[in-house]
């Protein structure tokens, strides 16, 4: 078995790298490399156990969400809060409704089970927007609002899910408590997570003395626990590990700069974990029944009621017409409805898994289609910002103890300045030194007549508190085109 892993590893890295210039999404490769070893196409893995699939997909959307809040910066959170929370609630609902009332039509199956497959289906994901979305350099406002709306959507769709679940099986159920309890997952979760976020940002700052593996083991242990503990109140944990790296990602504690780099691999892993697995689970020849069905709730969810949605959840929004039509697309389907997708199946209404694999073949849809066009749909809005995304970093500043200087990247785009400056021409602040240029992948070490040119990466050491002021400085020397 651990050869095994081992080749599936190493084939997702290849394939990767044969397809880097493409802009595959990483998630969609993870995936036909989980297909292709699957029980269905090489037949080298049988993998049909949806409970486990759904409890290890669980504890990688806990580190996905934890890495995404932990890289979502306060001023970009701030003013998108309300549309956001709105699209999260009753954007849900509207989403599963207007798809099943569609869907409904189009092939004659019954309204509960319409509504009952849309509501499955109805929440984006977060590891599919996460993944993609941040291996793009689109506008901060609109991958803002569809990053954290895709981490908090997921409760109202297990609340419909299991609502509707319990009206089709004829058991109890009360409304007013299911309301109830929704409020308290979106509060509590939210709670929780700024505790917890509080809490771990001054645990950290108490083990500053021991050896910094400990760091990643505090941290692993922390993110299981703050999930562990509003799940057990009933609080949504997918939320509150959001939020927890949300506000720990926005505060100083001690070796900060490694944490961060930790959670964000901590993420890439569990992506591509995640998307092999489920590619494991799926059974391709089961497609050949339920294709059309798979076909026609993709069209209705993608084209018709996310947009919808959309517009009316962001009616009295400063947000524009095309901003709002590229939220629309960005909605992407993943992890999170495949895994609601076995909810009905364990409740003993759909013993032959159709509506698990119509949920499958949609969201496999969603992953190809919106996430290998997200990239030039957001150029073909004007969405893309033109800036160069942050090069993997050749030189950090880590340290144990919070220090007021920071080793900063400032990159010289070649597609927006263009001229050239001497070092010795700048006027930058005292202390401020320029300790490496990167230029065509090869490293000047400069000096006071040492030429910037665009296209350029600057490693600049600063005070923490001058590093836009620095920025500013430099780029101000070149001309824009």
């Amino acid at each position: 078995m651990l050869l095994i892993t081992s080749i599936i590893l190493l084939v997702v890295v290849f394939i990767a790298a044969i397809f880097n210039k493409q802009n595959i999404p990483l998630i969609i490769l993870a995936l036909a490399v989980g297909i292709i070893f699957g029980s269905d196409v090489t037949g080298i893995i049988y993998f049909d156990d949806a409970k486990m699939a759904q409890q290890l997909a669980n504890i990688a959307l806990i580190f996905i969400l934890f890495a995404g809040g932990f890289g979502t910066k306060k001023s970009n959170l701030s003013p998108v809060i309300k549309p956001t929370m709105l699209l999260a609630t009753a954007g849900v609902l509207l989403t599963a409704n207007i798809a099943a009332i569609l869907f409904s039509f189009l092939t004659r199956w019954p309204y509960q089970k319409s509504i009952l497959l849309c509501s499955i289906i109805s929440s984006t994901d977060a590891a599919a927007v996460f993944s993609i979305l941040r291996s793009r350099s689109i506008d901060s406002k609109v991958s803002s609002i569809t990053e954290i709306e895709s981490a908090s959507n997921d409760p109202m769709a297990i609340l419909s899910t299991t609502f509707i679940i319990q009206i089709i099986i004829g058991t109890g159920f009360n409304t007013l408590a299911s309301i109830l309890l929704f409020i308290w997952q979106l509060i509590g979760g939210v709670g929780f997570g700024i505790l917890f976020g509080l809490m771990g940002t001054f645990l950290f700052g108490k083990i500053k003395e021991l050896d910094v593996g400990y760091f990643y083991i505090m941290l692993i242990g922390w993110i299981l626990f703050s999930y562990s503990i509003a799940d057990l109140c009933r609080a949504s944990g997918m939320l509150c590990v959001f939020f927890a790296g949300f506000i720990m990602g926005n505060k100083k504690f001690p070796y900060k700069s490694g944490i961060s780099s930790f959670t964000e691999t901590l993420s890439f892993i569990a992506n591509v974990g995640l998307f092999i697995l489920l590619g494991l689970l799926v059974f391709p020849k089961k497609f050949s029944g339920i294709w059309e069905l798979g076909v026609i709730l993709f069209f209705v969810i993608t084209f018709i009621s996310r947009p919808i949605t959309v517009f009316l959840c962001t009616f009295f929004t400063k947000l524009s017409f095309k901003e709002k039509i590229f939220i629309s697309w960005s909605g992407l389907r993943g992890a999170v409805p495949i895994v609601l997708a076995t909810y009905p199946a364990a409740a003993g209404i759909d013993s032959e898994h159709q509506i698990f694999n119509i949920i499958f073949f949609a969201v496999v849809l969603s992953i190809i289609v919106q996430g290998t066009t997200i990239g030039k749909f957001a150029d073909f809005l004007n969405l893309s910002v033109k800036t160069k995304r942050k090069t993997k970093q050749a030189m950090e500043l880590v340290t144990i103890h919070d220090l007021n200087y920071e080793l900063v990247e400032i990159y010289i785009d070649e597609n927006i300045y263009e001229g050239e400056c001497k070092i010795s021409d700048l006027s930058l602040p005292v202390g401020t030194t320029i300790t490496m240029i990167n230029r065509d992948n090869s490293v000047i070490a400069p000096s006071g007549q040492t030429l910037i040119l665009p296209g350029d990466i600057l490693f600049v050491l600063t005070d923490s508190k001058k590093i836009e002021e620095v920025s500013e400085k430099i780029l101000r020397m070149f001309l824009k085109k």
